[in-house]
């Protein structure tokens, strides 16, 4: 599948705004299965100071500092992203839970930087006994590990209720299992802590997932939204995609933007501002398939 993705944020403030400065995690990331053909990102006002780097997980950043006074921010991300199926995963085909776990606790065993720090625990995904009971449910006595990740992800989209209500982004993990409501930065960063429990590595996952309208309605624009899902390691598989939001593996319908050990790590838009009171703001996200 090819897509075009716009995603477009506007901040609108009740007093001028002297000076701001921002993180923007808005840049897709050339992943296995996944090509980057093409990408723009429109700041107004201009920013007097603009860098691009890669951030400590690899993810593209762009930084900026707008040095006068505005009313409003936008920030505008165009994409053209083609995404590839992966192939068949035989989630029975995979070690033990427990023996990965021990691999992963061992640092005579040599595993890579890479995977041995989504085992840490994060601000977000700090287990407490309760998270690691309702773990433990489903990383029985040697099961594989990614079928116990599975079983995890089917649980959280089963006994979870989505409610945007329910939430925002400084919520703890501990209250989104106490209430079973959230959203899909609620319900990854519940999986991560579970897995985390368990010292598994898994990592967290922000993009994009095309959304249908119901039958005989049309398709408004700006009614997709951003995303966020997990990914679990193995050693037979490397990084496996996992949507507990949606109870589903990911095929071809979810694009990558970055990824890390919380939302913290990829949080689209960050930054501190020097005045600006009150603000609002707007955000639309268009993901359209190209033919």
């Amino acid at each position: 599948m090819i897509y075009d993705v716009s995603h477009r944020t506007i901040y609108r403030y009740s007093t001028p705004v002297a000076q701001s400065q921002h993180i923007v995690h808005m840049s897709p990331r050339a992943v296995e299965r996944q090509q980057i053909k093409g990408h723009t990102l429109l700041i107004e006002p201009a920013p007097t100071i603009r860098a691009e780097r890669e951030d400590y997980y690899g993810n593209r950043v762009v930084m900026f500092d707008i040095e006068q006074d505005h009313n409003e921010l936008v920030v505008h991300a165009r994409s053209t992203i083609g995404v590839t199926a992966p192939g068949n995963i035989d989630r029975s085909a995979t070690r033990p839970w427990e023996a990965l776990a021990r691999t992963i606790s061992d640092p005579r065993r040599g595993l890579e930087l890479e995977v041995v720090r989504y085992a840490c625990a994060s601000k977000n995904t700090r287990a407490t006994p309760d998270i690691a009971a309702y773990a433990r449910q489903s990383f029985t006595p040697g099961r594989p590990v990614l079928a116990a990740a599975w079983d995890l992800v089917e649980r959280i989209h089963n006994d979870f209720t989505f409610d945007p209500t329910a939430t925002d982004v400084s919520t703890p993990v501990t209250q989104v299992l106490q209430q079973r409501r959230g959203v899909c930065q609620d319900f990854s960063h519940l999986a991560l802590a579970c897995a985390r429990a368990m010292r598994l590595p898994a990592r967290y996952v922000s993009g994009y997932i095309m959304t249908s309208p119901a039958p005989g309605v049309a398709r408004l624009t700006g009614a997709d939204a951003s995303h966020a899902w997990i990914s679990v390691w193995s050693p037979e598989f490397g990084w496996v995609d996992f949507d507990p939001t949606n109870g589903l593996m990911p095929k071809d319908e979810h694009i990558t933007i970055a990824y890390g050990r919380d939302y913290d790590d990829v949080s689209p838009i960050s930054g501190i501002l020097l005045g600006g009171n009150e603000h609002s703001v707007y955000v639309g996200v268009d993901v359209t398939p190209v033919d």
